[in-house]
């Protein structure tokens, strides 16, 4: 009986650290921290108004300078609860100012804290894990630019058992890869970048690609469309299939981007507002990329 208690036991305790090391955080190795470049703060900007930093971590309906003030608090109402944007300015205490490069490496890369855990993926490091490493210590240099803000973000408003973070390292093993979501054989070089750029920092399909129930994208119906993340609504169909954008041409969608005007001559709407105010502010080739990488992907039909 003892032998047969002693094995039972055995048996719970290998199951018990295999759970802990499927769900551990997994940073970057020591020797990519290691080769993190110094970073140009010029660069970096160019890569904030791609990622949309601002629509999140400045307060809601910021305009102007005040879209560089980055104290957080922006609720995104979701399924699983509601998530709450961090203050991610470079104030000391309450926002990123003390972190390092390789802080700022792992939270955009591997969502992972500092401290060593999980972070939610409502910020969106599952897009951002497709960045390179010379574009993330871009950001993170102009991000220390920006004035400090001072003021802690409330806590997220999660029930069990999504206050246990823990859980997300199996999410992670599921749904963060750095890879390419679309294999795009014969791509040009803008293609190629308008790909990087939708992909990564520009996160597009964190809101235009459904989601399966455990709050993953469902990359097989990329950019067709989805149920809005917060609040009602459909967040609409990006590629050339029924129901999306076929009928764009490249310009017009370049065009749509850096103006808001549909080439129906209608104007942007809803959470795209700050979207299309962020990509006015890329170059006209990023836009121009963006769109060749949209005329190329796989044409999907709306997903209602």
């Amino acid at each position: 009986m003892r032998a047969l208690l002693a094995l039972i036991l055995a048996a719970v305790l290998v199951a018990v650290w295999g759970v802990r090391i499927v769900t551990a955080p997994r940073p970057l190795p020591a020797e990519v921290l290691a080769a993190l470049p110094e970073g140009d703060a010029a660069a970096g900007e160019r890569i904030f108004w791609a990622g949309g930093c601002a629509s999140c971590h400045a307060a809601p309906g910021a305009k102007g300078d005040d879209k560089l003030l980055l104290g957080g608090g922006l609720r995104l109402a979701s399924p699983f609860g509601t998530f709450v944007a961090p203050n991610v300015s470079p104030h000391p205490a309450d926002g990123i100012g003390a972190w390092s490069v390789a802080d700022f490496a792992n939270a955009m890369l591997t969502g992972t804290s500092p401290a060593g855990e999980h972070y939610y993926p409502a910020f969106p490091y599952t897009s951002y894990a497709r960045m390179t490493a010379g574009d993330v210590a871009d950001l993170f240099v102009f991000m220390k630019t920006l004035p400090a803000v001072a003021g802690v973000a409330p806590d997220h408003e999660l029930s069990f058992p999504f206050t246990v973070r823990r859980g997300l390292g199996l999410w992670k093993r599921l749904h963060l890869d750095p890879e390419p979501v679309v294999a795009l054989a014969g791509a040009s070089e803008l293609e190629r970048r308008g790909q990087y750029l939708v992909e990564g920092p520009g996160h597009c399909g964190e809101c235009h690609s459904p989601r399966n129930l455990i709050g993953g994208t469902d990359t097989a119906r990329w950019l067709a469309g989805a149920p809005a993340a917060t609040g009602e609504g459909f967040v609409p169909n990006i590629t050339g299939g029924p129901g999306g954008i076929g009928g764009w041409s490249a310009a017009d969608i370049a065009y749509y981007l850096e103006s808001g005007f549909t080439p129906d001559y209608d104007s942007v709407g809803g959470e795209m507002v700050a979207v299309q105010e962020n990509m006015a502010r890329l170059p006209d080739e990023d836009r121009q990329a963006i769109a060749a990488y949209l005329k190329a992907v796989p044409a999907m039909a709306a997903a209602r």
